[in-house]
């Protein structure tokens, strides 16, 4: 098994860090490693996003609902991801999704107060951190670009990606087709025509009650190019 230093080394949030640095945080810091069964809930919908929370084994299935529960999208995040780490701060600090462990799953966690030291005391720490916050803020202006030429393609592909992950993998938008061309304001006909060219270009594969993607990175290039 790794060594509790190479496991913080291969965090993105430690990227860059020499190891003697590692070993001062270690000193400065209380890191709480716990270990989850498959099934069990690592983080519920609405709790309190006092620490920062890495996944370092294992996987775990998240899932983010609106409040009548009829659409849902689901991802798995797997080490050495980062559980919405842009709910640590600012406005809205309460988990607005759930994440429960696939298979045997190992967590870090370290403390808001703590991690504010860490960030004190070496500017890497404080670049990974904000760019990845920068990768979260970007893919909502991405997406939103994208929109202004109206196509539903588009608009699906910026739903989807703004409510998962950059790491997040077998992504999954649970709904009725009904309620999704009910949301989006489009007939029918229009909704399936554009689901099979998104399926037959890649993008995704679908059913009733379930649009699967192939490649998050692939759905988001689609934004991106459109959007330059």
């Amino acid at each position: 098994m790794d060594s509790m230093y190479e496991i913080l080394m291969g965090l993105p949030l430690f990227k860059g860090v020499s190891r003697q640095r590692i070993s001062e945080i270690v000193g400065m810091a209380k890191l709480h490693f716990m270990k989850y069964l498959a099934g069990e809930t690592v983080i519920s919908v609405g709790s309190p996003c006092t620490h920062i929370t890495f996944i370092i084994s294992g996987s775990v299935r998240g899932s983010i609902k609106n409040p009548d529960g009829r659409f849902c999208v689901s991802q798995t995040l797997k080490a050495p991801d980062i559980i919405s780490p842009e709910y640590l701060f600012g406005r809205a600090t309460t988990y607005p999704c759930a994440a429960v462990a696939e298979v045997p799953t190992g967590i870090l966690q370290i403390s808001k107060t703590d991690y504010l030291k860490i960030l004190d005391t070496d500017r890497v720490f404080l670049f990974n951190f904000l760019n990845i916050l920068s990768r979260s803020a970007q893919k909502s202006v991405d997406g939103v670009l994208a929109l202004t030429n109206g196509s539903l393609r588009e608009r699906i592909a910026f739903w989807i990606i703004c409510l998962t992950q950059p790491g997040g993998t077998d992504v999954k938008l649970t709904c009725r087709q009904r309620d999704l061309y009910s949301l989006f304001g489009v007939p029918r006909s229009s909704l399936i025509a554009t689901l099979d060219a998104m399926k037959a270009e890649g993008l995704i594969t679908y059913a009733p009650g379930e649009i699967s993607v192939v490649s998050r990175p692939a759905l988001l290039a689609t934004l991106v190019t459109n959007a330059e």
